[in-house]
């Protein structure tokens, strides 16, 4: 078992470093951010001055290498736009993002296996159709416009939330939070829903074709005829030998909530690291760019390595395996 935790945590860090990489390289192409610092009353001398005080006189090898080497110390740079430490604006937006991924994540997995679950059990149910019907939209439709639609129903005709931005937050030390406050509670409702419905919606489905594919098999008819119970056989039997392709997608799921953040972000204005990292590109902040994308990639790569380790404990073939 910890040689299997050691392979993966040997592979999880060459995909960071080619992720970095290949993140790094393109930021070459976005454009020239001396162009954005400087105005027009520069001089060459001002924009040669400039360019070797951030290193962009570089070789590109340099740069990478000089990248990778602050960020293990947890020193991103100084952002091109605000003059200020990287590591600094991020920990000043990342609590915003992480407390709407956790809403978000913590919707989409509760209703999602729930829904599947009733769907699965009462598939020919009028409720179970409705529902499948209706998570047709959570999948269909993109997520801007759905930010959009719960923009225009809730806020512009009802009034009932706000439309944009965190609402009241208050400071735990450096931690801002916005769920000891009634505005921030409101103001978190409309972007979790709109971050989290499309996952909710493909979790549902998985578990609902999983656990209907499960209910077919072999030991479901021989509990059955053994006289246990349904809920017995629907949620110790069923349910847990659906969970290892579920925890599969939940895993890339929980990453793409915070790497799709960027979207409800800018639809909702909420002030978090996506929003950052919109207005990164428009001024080529590239150690903003760069470090928003590591953070990601880490994330991403994290939670695949959890997923991994987590089905050994679920499925004790696949630790007889490892």
């Amino acid at each position: 078992m910890l040689s299997f935790i050691l392979k993966r945590v040997g592979q999880s860090i060459l995909v960071l470093l080619i992720t970095g990489l290949v993140a790094f390289s393109m930021f070459t192409f976005v454009g020239d951010p001396i162009d954005n610092m400087l105005g027009q009353e520069r001089t060459m001398e001002d924009v040669e001055r400039l360019r070797e005080q951030l290193g962009l006189d570089q070789p590109f090898v340099v740069q990478y290498y000089r990248f990778l080497e602050q960020a293990v110390q947890g020193n991103f740079g100084v952002s091109y736009r605000q003059g200020r430490p990287v590591a600094e604006i991020l920990l000043e937006r990342a609590p915003a993002t992480l407390e709407l991924a956790a809403v978000s994540g913590v919707l989409a997995i509760a209703f999602g296996i729930a829904l599947g679950v009733f769907t699965a059990i009462r598939r020919n149910g009028i409720a179970a159709n409705v529902i499948m019907s209706a998570s047709l939209i959570g999948v269909s439709l993109p997520t801007f416009l759905i930010g959009i639609l719960l923009i225009y129903l809730f806020s512009v005709e009802l009034g009932w939330l706000p439309s944009f931005g965190r609402g009241e937050t208050v400071d735990l030390g450096g931690w801002t939070t916005g769920f000891l406050t009634v505005s921030g509670l409101k103001a978190l409702i409309l972007p979790s829903i709109t971050l989290g419905l499309y996952q909710m919606t493909l979790i549902m489905r998985l578990v609902r074709s999983e656990m209907l594919e499960v209910l077919r098999q072999d030991y479901v008819r021989f509990a059955k005829a053994r006289g246990l119970s349904d809920r017995v056989i629907n949620f110790r039997h069923a349910l847990k030998n659906t969970m290892v392709p579920v925890i599969t997608v939940i895993g890339l799921q929980l990453g793409s909530i915070i790497a799709f953040a960027i979207i409800t972000e800018t639809v909702f204005q909420w002030p978090g690291v996506g929003l950052l990292f919109i207005n990164a590109i428009q001024f080529v902040d590239i150690p903003v760019m760069a470090a928003y994308l590591m953070l990601i990639s880490v994330m991403f790569v994290g939670i695949n390595l959890l997923v991994d380790i987590l089905y050994a404990f679920i499925d004790p073939r696949l630790r007889v395996a490892a």
